[in-house]
């Protein structure tokens, strides 16, 4: 993945960039059909379609209870990826799998990484996921669980790969923990309080 010669910076998804967050998701129509990032969340609160993911997640954002490191490039949020302990994040793809074989549960959770398609290949899903990374020290740090994709020969829908590579995770220093359904793995390190 090359490596971003855009400047940026990296903001928290709060009541105050919620604007810039909402207009990331509504210029991709919700993100995977409507969602909001709302999938891994405890989503009995949530109203059907789009407008109930999108009032749902701003609810859990005004809770403090939904977390994003966001990607800003010219005043305009073009990635992020979402962070919170298993308690914020409860949902998981394969979760009774992951429930059967689970030897440690986290502190942190990071469960989705996504880049406007204007950006994507200039390592932004690095930036939002080093950003998270930052996040979760300053809140103490601990040990943080992703669950990235195994990448193929074969190119892989852009749906499928929401939450980022097993590549990029071992690069910002994740191990390899176990596989979690077909192309889906537990990776894990331990971050450090600043």
């Amino acid at each position: 993945m090359a490596s971003s010669s855009t400047d940026y910076s990296i903001q928290q998804l709060t009541l105050e960039t919620w604007d810039v967050f909402a207009g990331l998701v509504e210029r991709h129509n919700g993100i995977f059909g409507g969602c909001w990032c709302t999938f891994f969340h405890d989503c009995t609160e949530r109203g059907r379609g789009y407008d109930g993911s999108r009032d749902f997640k701003k609810r859990m954002v005004a809770a403090g209870v939904a977390h994003a490191a966001l990607v800003m490039v010219d005043g305009e949020a073009i990635a992020w990826a979402e962070y919170g302990t298993p308690a914020e994040l409860p949902n998981l793809h394969h979760r009774k799998q992951y429930l059967a074989e689970a030897d440690v549960l986290p502190d942190y959770r990071i469960t989705c990484i996504f880049v406007d398609k204007r950006y994507r290949k200039q390592g932004f899903a690095k930036a939002a996921l080093a950003g998270a990374l930052d996040e979760i020290a300053a809140l103490g740090g601990g040990v943080v669980e992703g669950y990235p994709h195994e990448i193929g020969e074969k190119r892989m829908n852009n749906s499928f790969v929401y939450n980022g590579t097993r590549a990029m995770y071992e690069e910002a220093g994740f191990e390899f923990i176990r596989a979690k359904g077909m192309k889906n793995t537990v990776m894990r390190r331990t971050v450090r309080p600043d």
